[in-house]
């Protein structure tokens, strides 16, 4: 798996987080870019832990399923994508008290856009690439679309939100079936 590759992964993974930085965005009355800078790094941190994870405990199951490794691959990366996909059309209602701003709201916002990336930390031990390169990219890669996010989302609202993360499930499914040409299993 190439650079171009990581860099197309990062860019799905982070899609999940990069729609909830625009809706924080809509929530923010002043807007201030320690709430940008605050979201961007607890966003990025955990999209970059949650790899790195994933492939530790992809390295212990590695050797049991070598034969059959690029389907679990497409399998896990077409499911964190199909999710993604079906996500993104579920009517979401507003909250009033939505508060990004608040540590506790912004650790389970942090989980919960992050938990994709640990399946594809997995995948990642399957295809043997280098976790540091992959977890920095995913991570710089998911900070900078939160950071940009929040201020998208305190210009243009929802708008964006749902088709950016079904773009993300896309492009995972479509990595799946790359892995599984790469394979020459089609």
């Amino acid at each position: 798996m190439g650079l171009i590759t990581i860099i197309i992964i990062a860019f799905a993974l982070a899609m999940d987080a990069f729609a909830v930085s625009i809706v924080s965005g809509t929530a923010y009355r002043k807007l201030k870019v320690k709430h940008a800078l605050r979201m961007a790094l607890s966003f990025g941190a955990f999209q970059a832990m949650m790899p790195l994870i994933g492939s530790l405990a992809g390295l212990t199951i590695r050797e049991y399923i070598a034969d059959y490794d690029h389907w679990v691959a497409f399998g896990l990366l077409s499911a964190v994508g199909g999710k993604m996909i079906y996500e993104s059309f579920k009517i979401k209602p507003a909250d009033d008290k939505f508060n990004p701003s608040n540590v506790l709201v912004l650790l389970v916002l942090s989980v919960a856009t992050s938990i994709d990336a640990l399946a594809v930390g997995i995948t990642l031990s399957f295809l043997k690439v280098s976790i540091a390169v992959a977890v920095v990219i995913i991570g710089l890669v998911t900070f900078i679309l939160s950071y940009l996010g929040v201020f998208v989302g305190k210009k243009l609202g929802h708008f964006f939100e749902n088709k950016i993360e079904a773009i993300g499930g896309i492009i995972l499914i479509a990595l799946g079936i790359k892995i599984l040409i790469e394979h020459r299993f089609f």
